[in-house]
């Protein structure tokens, strides 16, 4: 392959994106070592070799009137988005989920003649399928992690590439279950509840107060129950009562739990690969509800049921998110021998086999490379 180093522009707006597009830069600098990077993301993508000119701290909103409210500073880093892009005419601009401002850049920047990459693709197969259109017309490249999608997508007009599922991967932690249980004076004794009460903190201040409700209803009957936070890097909980466990990576909480409480998200697919059941959650201000409601075309909430098309994990929604419903869905769960529980299970290694092989980001880094330098050629 040409070993030309190249010019990405990356945009990632949200702490999952950032984790993706961190991976994915160190697969392409595996192949094209000099190649330079810069653009929108988190901490995963700067210690990956990105020059960040805006963080995902500041890029991370959820809800539609969220949006309303920082509309003038979004459109601001629009500009000055735009603005880099003419200056420094990358090879390629990557943009990673974040489909509100990502597809609304690709349209205001198409007269630059910048081929661009979609990795993640937007969910408009959930709501607003009309942006396909835009899609078509704007991308050079479409890369899936969903199996469904590429059929979907392709239905519709627009070449799509499956990569694969990034959660497909293998990772490896780098302690021991016995040294995890120790730092965490926690014991395998006695069940260990995982919180995961989201990644932003708007979700986390709808969400917080009713986990601990739930918790606290919980060890009413299960009074040896531990209970573990596992905890966004960018949020900040409080009250932590003081027998809460706190630990940063969620995956390592994942992987030790019994039974895990989750905000509506990827760290619910995230769950199903570790293999640890769930009881899923999430609620909206009551005006991004309603509109929510009005525009939504899918049945379900995580990406675990959407997946699968049916209802493998409870989902407890808006004004059905309450400590009564939770703790209701949560005890079967406890229950090793549990018929919840292993049906559960079993739906979760069903979701598995969909996800395909590991090698994703070198995948994705392979055929982007490609794409790239045959373009230049011709």
């Amino acid at each position: 392959m040409n070993s030309e180093p190249l010019k990405f522009f990356l945009i990632a707006g949200e702490p999952s994106g950032d984790l993706h597009g961190g991976k994915l830069i160190h697969a392409i600098k595996n192949i094209l070592p000099n190649s330079a990077f810069m653009g929108h993301g988190g901490n995963a993508m700067k210690e990956a070799g990105m020059q960040i000119l805006e963080h995902t701290d500041n890029l991370a909103i959820m809800g539609f009137v969220e949006v309303i409210k920082h509309l003038p500073r979004m459109m601001k880093i629009m500009g000055k988005t735009i603005d880099t892009i003419s200056r420094t005419k990358p090879d390629r601009i990557i943009l990673i989920d974040y489909p509100g401002f990502n597809l609304r850049l690709a349209k205001r920047i198409q007269h630059l003649e910048i081929p661009i990459t979609y990795f993640i693709l937007p969910q408009v197969w959930a709501w607003k399928e009309k942006r396909v259109e835009t899609m078509k017309t704007v991308l050079d490249q479409s890369l899936s992690i969903f199996p469904f999608e590429k059929e979907w997508y392709e239905s519709r007009g627009l070449q799509t590439d499956y990569v694969g599922h990034p959660f497909a991967e293998y990772e490896h932690l780098d302690e021991s279950s016995k040294d995890f249980y120790q730092r965490h004076n926690i014991t395998i004794e006695h069940p260990l509840l995982i919180l995961l009460p989201g990644s932003r903190q708007q979700e986390v201040d709808r969400h917080w107060s009713i986990f601990l409700k739930t918790v606290k209803k919980l060890k009413e009957s299960k009074s040896l129950l531990q209970v573990m936070v596992g905890k966004a890097p960018n949020v900040s909980l409080s009250p932590i009562p003081d027998d809460f466990k706190v630990e940063d990576n969620a995956r390592k909480a994942m992987v030790a739990g019994t039974v895990a409480l989750v905000s509506s998200g990827t760290a619910t697919l995230e769950c199903a690969v570790e293999d640890i059941p769930m009881i899923v959650c999430y609620k909206l201000s009551a005006i991004s509800w309603w509109m929510a409601n009005n525009i939504t075309s899918v049945k379900y909430a995580s990406m675990v049921n959407l997946i699968a098309d049916e209802n493998i994990v409870p989902e407890f929604l808006q004004h059905n998110m309450t400590e009564e419903n939770l703790v209701k869905s949560i005890i079967p769960l406890l229950n090793a021998k549990s018929i919840e529980r292993k049906k559960m299970l079993s739906g979760f290694d069903r979701i598995r086999r969909t996800l395909g092989m590991p090698g994703v980001y070198n995948r994705a880094a392979e055929s982007i490379i490609s794409k790239t330098i045959v373009e230049q050629h011709d």
